[in-house]
This record gives C-alpha cells, structure tokens and sequence, in this order.
C-alpha cells in the first residue's frame, strides 16, 4: 500500500479520498454515551495526535469523506457523504451545505459520467448525500451512467412511509432525496441479506449494528485487500475499545459482534483499512496481540 497526499495504491487500485467535513466539537463521553471510561483516554494520549484529538478542548475529530477507487477495469465510489444543497434542518452540521465535492472528482480526472458503480456500505445521511445533486429543481443521479449497489434490507426498512420507528423516521428526507430517485431511475442493484460478491473481486460482508444491515465492502487486486469498513469505527480509540459502541449505532449488540469480527478479519488479512470517520490520513491497519488490537495510521 502506497500513499501520495490523499492517493492510496492497494494492488492495481488507486484510491482517492474525496473530503467533505472536518468535525470538531464532540467529547467522548458523548460519542461513546454511556460505556466511555475517561482513564482510556489517558492511556492512549502517547499517539493521539492534533489531526484526531484537540488537546486544547479535550474533543475528538472526526471527518466525513467519501472513497474515489480506479483499477484499469472500472471507476467507482464507496459512499458518497452527505451531498450539496440537501435540507437537513434536524442535523445542521449537513444542511444546506456547498462542498467542492464534484471539484475534488474533477480534479482526480474524473468526470460524473465516467462513474461505472457506487457502492454504498448504508443508507444514512452521510453517506447518501452525493448519490444526487439538484438539477432543474428535481434531485438527479449525479452519476448517471452507475449502478448504484445498496442493501435490499436497508432499501425496504428505511423506504417504509408507513413506519414509526425513529430511525426510519429520522431518515426519511435523505432516503426521499438521495434513495428514491436512484430507485426511480432504475440506476441500482440490491445486495442480498448474507451480502456476496457483487462484482468480480468485491464483496459485501454484512456487519449489522450501526444501522440495520450495515455492510462493509471488500474489493481485491493482486493479492492485496482494500476493506472499506463505513461506520463500524466513528474513532481509532474503537480499535482498542472494541466494546466502545458511538452513540449513532442502532442495534449495540449487534454493533459489538461486528466490529469484533471486522478486527479480527483485518488483523488476521493484513487488509488496508478505510474508513469513512477516521480524521488524520483516514486510513490504516490493525494489529493483533492476544486478544489487543492496535491501530497504525498509513502515511505518505
């Protein structure tokens, strides 16, 4: 694996971190509500560094990105952060927002055309957002040649307009706007409860908890495994906390059991390790020592 600024080689693959947002403001008793241990913090301050972890408020940094990969047989994006113009008035940190997403694309040589796939690991705002863009006053496919590959269990439950539960509830306006008109375009596959290989080389594994049918995507290329992890980690602190759920994770049970086996299978694989909230390179692998985990950021 080789990085170059924002550029990550694994096998034949060139990987482009396309960034969104840098969040700030968020102490870990309230990322990690309710199983947060303030002497963690203590024993890991030797590698936290200014990039994931403000000394001066005591809050972690996070980021909101999306994943640009190239191989000499397809051009695709795993996720799509939360997208411009998008009302979100309940979660303000994405309302509305102008990013030079499309720009970044553009500049990684890549026209909205020329996207061949997006796989999306869940359905939630920030991941979603890009999968439209507002042309005509209507929400279009910002990629319109794609396929578009999501969950057929995350499709149906956040897609119910008749239920009450509050996570289909909260989002509802982001399914309505960057699901929906996917699905009315025709522009998408859905994967299957047990995932599988959707694509020569990439798969879908399930790792449920965070949201319903949470999905992390693997795709491979000489040998070597790109393993794009969503929202199984919100901090590199997780690594060693595995029992550390955020307080976004729907199902904290099922959030437990995922993030275990993911450590494991990134540990014992060797993978390269992307994530979606990780701030600093974003990138990384883990290591194992009995039954500890250990995180080491990849750098250029």
């Amino acid at each position: 694996m080789k990085r170059t600024n924002n550029v990550f080689h694994v096998g034949d693959l060139t990987i482009t971190r396309l960034d969104e947002l840098t969040l700030t403001g968020t102490a870990p008793e309230v990322l990690f509500v309710g199983d947060w241990q303030p002497e963690a913090l203590e024993q890991h301050r030797h590698w936290l560094s200014p990039q994931n972890f403000d000394f001066a408020s005591g809050k972690l940094i996070q980021s909101t990105h999306a994943w640009l990969v190239q191989s000499p047989h397809f051009t695709l994006l795993v996720d799509t952060a939360s997208g411009n113009d998008k009302e979100r008035p309940n979660k303000p940190i994405f309302h509305r927002l102008q990013t030079d997403f499309l720009a970044q694309l553009e500049r990684a040589g890549v026209a909205p055309e020329s996207v061949d796939y997006v796989l999306l690991t869940h359905l939630h705002v920030d991941h979603v957002g890009w999968n439209t863009r507002l042309l005509d006053g209507k929400w279009q496919p910002t990629f319109p040649n794609a396929t578009y590959f999501f969950s057929q269990t995350e499709a149906q439950f956040y897609g119910d307009s008749e239920s009450d539960n509050p996570a289909v509830v909260g989002n509802r306006q982001v399914f309505a706007d960057s699901v929906q008109p996917i699905i009315d375009a025709g522009q998408f596959q859905l994967v299957p409860a047990g995932g599988g290989e959707v694509l020569e080389g990439i798969r879908f594994t399930p790792t449920p908890g965070h949201s319903i049918d949470h999905m992390s995507i693997s795709i491979e290329s000489q040998g070597e495994e790109a393993f794009f992890a969503g929202d199984l980690l919100h901090h590199p602190l997780q690594v060693y906390y595995p029992e550390l759920n955020s307080m976004y994770c729907d199902f904290e049970g099922i959030a437990r059991a995922s993030r275990l086996w993911a450590l494991h299978h990134a540990a014992d694989k060797r993978v390269t390790w992307f994530s979606t909230h990780f701030a600093d390179s974003s990138v990384g692998r883990v290591t194992q020592r009995g039954n500890d985990f250990q995180w080491t950021f990849l750098q250029a």
